[in-house]
């Protein structure tokens, strides 16, 4: 038996674009003579379609393209993961299915029974859960099919709800010879490994082998990584597909493979995923160039860096706006990084546009002393000169502002908030120069002075962010264990041993930001729980 997993990078809504994808896999599993095409979950309209949804013409889209595909099976058994209306009595009208071909027609469809809701997922507002659990019989096998989350509570990789029923021990009492999964499982960092357990665990439990085809790509602020897992009945893991790309793996279940190990570098999978969500951000969009504010600083270099491998060096355009207060060091560590990076860059002076604003503001303000009024004044003057050669040239404004800083409100809106897309917003400063050395690891990219100079926004003479925030290793740990882990203030103090007033204040300031977060730009989401994507919590509470 040879099985083709087609991991493809499906867009929502795109549903020639996505065909085209599904049969151009067909079309190679004819080539190489394969028994079984598996494709990714709602391979036909992109995952996660949200509201598309209650729209009948998205569905009745997603159910015509089905015919299509049936011709182009003769000879093949495939799975491919689609929204289809719920002809039965049920809570809702729709389910999220894998249609089963085989030989040219459909046969059957298995539905998804495990609706996550919870973290980015929120699959009960739209879905019935399936109830039935079926063989296929294929060239005398018993093959059994489910979609993503049904085979992760079998592994115990589930934590925020407890599911009635364990589809995996459903597909035990069935005695299936090859367990398939279509899947749309969305990145977070380190977490490769764990979906190779979920399919090792589900393999032990039904003595056969498990293949999980995963989507791969950028949809809005979520990245599929990819890394469709093969293992056999033993739960050795045999094959991967790649990261981060579109693949299209063969699976020989008969031949004799080598068990082989998952090796991947934490650091360098976090790069890849910043870099397809932006590209695919992008391209989805069909936007082509990206304009950003330049620095000096560790931000805005790893933001470029991220943004030349995503869209090329010719279509990057990096601006220096430099006033008073910035040093010329970091001036030159902006020139410095841009040649490096081989894009455009030019140097805009606020100088003047601030100093009209001070004068202009002058009898308002009243002789007050300087404070943040002067400082954002300069912010938002950036943000305005960006989003006029946005206007202008069609460039999409890329914000450098990273995790920590918008954990704590560290930013100023309508400044450096301002932008099409947040790059590194899901990035703690802690990883950002991980990311950074990263970048760096064969020559130098980001200037060392940049990496060694003590953060500050250089918003007032001698500024640096010390003498408003704690270290970020603090900050960051503190975000890891309240945003992620959901502990305590009291459970952090005691397992981080760090001092409760500082811990209570950094909550705090989490909690006071939440009105700014709704106002930033969409972020590529690459942690267990980032702001705006899977984090829900009200602007107006009084809970500490």
């Amino acid at each position: 038996m040879r099985v083709l997993v087609a991991q493809l990078d499906p867009t929502i809504g795109d549903f020639p674009g996505n065909l085209k994808k599904i049969l151009d896999a067909l079309a190679v599993a004819r080539q190489k003579k394969i028994d079984i095409v598996l494709f990714p979950e709602l391979a036909i309209c992109g995952y996660p379609p949200e509201d598309f949804v209650l729209h009948q013409k998205f569905v009745f889209a997603c159910e015509e393209v089905l015919e299509t595909i049936a011709k182009h099976t003769e000879g093949l058994m495939a799975a491919i993961g689609v929204v289809r209306r719920n002809l039965a009595q049920g809570e809702k009208k729709l389910l999220n299915s894998a249609a089963i071909f085989q030989n040219g027609k459909i046969v059957g469809f298995q539905d998804k029974t495990l609706l996550p809701t919870y973290d980015v997922f929120d699959e009960r507002r739209y879905f019935e859960p399936g109830s039935e659990f079926h063989a296929w019989e294929w060239k005398g096998q018993k093959i059994g099919v489910l979609i993503c989350e049904d085979i992760w509570q079998h592994a115990g990789f589930v934590g925020e709800t407890e599911y009635v029923c364990d589809p995996v021990l459903e597909m035990e009492r069935l005695n299936i010879d090859l367990l398939l999964n279509l899947s749309a499982s969305p990145y977070s960092f380190e977490k490769p490994d764990v979906r190779v357990r979920v399919c090792q665990k589900a393999a032990t439990t039904l003595k056969c082998p498990v293949i999980l085809c995963a989507q791969v790509g950028g949809n809005d602020q979520l990245v599929f990584d990819g890394y469709s897992v093969y293992v056999d009945a033993e739960g050795n893991l045999r094959q991967l597909a790649k990261g981060f790309e579109e693949d299209l793996m063969v699976v020989d279940l008969e031949a004799s493979a080598c068990p082989c190990s998952l090796a991947y570098d934490p650091i360098a999978d976090l790069y890849c995923a910043l870099v397809l969500g932006t590209r695919d951000y992008f391209y989805k969009q069909n936007f082509k160039k990206a304009v950003l504010g330049l620095s000096g600083g560790i931000d805005s270099a790893l933001t470029a860096c991220i943004a030349v491998d995503a869209l090329g060096k010719e279509h990057v355009y990096g601006v220096a706006m430099p006033s008073q207060f910035n040093t010329s060091s970091s001036l030159q560590d902006a020139k410095i990084l841009a040649q490096n990076l081989g894009i455009r860059f030019d140097t805009i002076s606020i100088d003047p546009l601030y100093d009209s604003y001070i004068k202009t503001l002058a009898p308002l303000l009243q002789g007050r002393p300087f404070d943040v009024t002067e400082e954002n004044i300069q912010a938002r003057i950036r943000g305005n000169l960006l989003m006029a050669l946005s206007n202008k040239y069609g460039y999409l404004v890329l914000s450098t502002g990273n995790k920590s800083e918008l954990a704590l409100g560290f930013c100023t809106l309508y400044g450096d908030m301002a932008g099409g897309l947040g790059v590194i917003g899901d990035v703690t400063k802690t990883q950002i120069k991980l990311l950074c050395n990263y970048v760096n690891r064969q020559q130098e990219i980001i200037p060392r002075s940049t990496l060694e100079k003590p953060p500050s926004a250089e918003l007032r003479p001698h500024q640096l962010d010390s003498d408003t925030l704690p270290d970020y290793a603090i900050i960051d740990t503190v975000l890891q264990a309240y945003v992620e882990e959901c502990l305590s203030c009291e459970e952090i103090v005691k397992k981080h041993r760090l001092p409760r007033e500082i811990v209570s204040d950094l909550i705090h300031r989490i909690h006071l930001a939440e009105y700014k977060r709704r106002q930033a730009p969409p972020s590529i989401r690459v942690s267990k729980k980032a702001f705006k994507v899977g984090r829900r919590f009200p602007i107006v509470q009084k809970w500490k």
